[in-house]
C-alpha cells in the first residue's frame, strides 16, 4: 500500500512541474513593437485649369442631377395619377358588367316565366324568336358600351403619362 501512495504522489509532482515549464517560455515569446514609417505625400499644386475644369464638372452634374430628380418626381405624380384613373376606369368596367349581367338574368327568368304560360308550339316559337331578338339586340349595345368605356379607359390612361414623359424627357435633355 505505501508504493501506491508513493506512486500517486509522484504524480502528483510531474503534473505541477511541466505548468511552471510552459509559463515561462511564454514570456521569453512577446511580438517584436514595430513603428509605423512615417511617409509623407509630396505637396503639388494643382493648376488653375484643371480646378476650373473639376469645379464646371460638379456644378454640371448637381444641374444634371437636380433636373433628373425634378423628371422623376413629375412621372411618379403621372403614374399615380394613371394609377387611380386606370382603378376608377376598371371598377365602371366592372360595374357594367354586372350591371348586363343582372339585365341578361332577369330577361332569362322573364322568358322561362313567359314560357310556362304558353298553350301552343307557334307560341313557344313565337316567344322563343322574339326572345331571341331581344337579347341578340341587348347583348350588342352592353358590347358597344363596354368597348366605350375600355376605350374611354385607355385613352385618359395612356394620354396623360405620354404627354409627362415626353416633357420629362425634353427638359433632361
Amino acid at each position: 500500500m505505501t508504493e501506491a501512495i508513493e506512486t500517486t504522489g509522484s504524480k502528483s509532482r510531474s503534473k505541477a512541474a511541466p505548468a511552471a515549464a510552459y509559463e515561462a517560455p511564454a514570456a521569453a515569446f512577446q511580438m517584436p513593437k514595430f513603428e509605423m514609417p512615417n511617409f509623407e505625400i509630396p505637396r503639388m499644386e494643382i493648376p488653375a485649369a484643371f480646378r476650373e475644369i473639376a469645379e464646371k464638372s460638379v456644378t454640371q452634374a448637381k444641374e444634371t442631377y437636380e433636373r433628373m430628380k425634378s423628371a422623376a418626381e413629375e412621372a411618379t405624380d403621372v403614374l399615380e395619377d394613371t394609377y387611380a384613373t386606370a382603378t376608377k376606369g376598371a371598377s365602371d368596367y366592372g360595374l357594367k358588367v354586372i350591371e348586363a349581367a343582372r339585365e341578361n338574368t332577369n330577361a332569362a327568368f322573364d322568358y322561362a316565366t313567359q314560357l310556362m304560360t304558353v298553350k301552343s308550339l307557334s307560341e313557344v316559337v313565337e316567344l322563343s324568336t322574339s326572345h331571341a331578338r331581344k337579347q341578340f339586340e341587348a347583348l350588342t349595345a352592353q358590347s358597344k358600351e363596354l368597348v366605350a368605356i375600355a376605350q374611354k379607359v385607355a385613352a385618359e390612361t395612356a394620354e396623360p403619362v405620354k404627354e409627362s414623359f415626353g416633357k420629362a424627357f425634353k427638359k433632361v435633355a
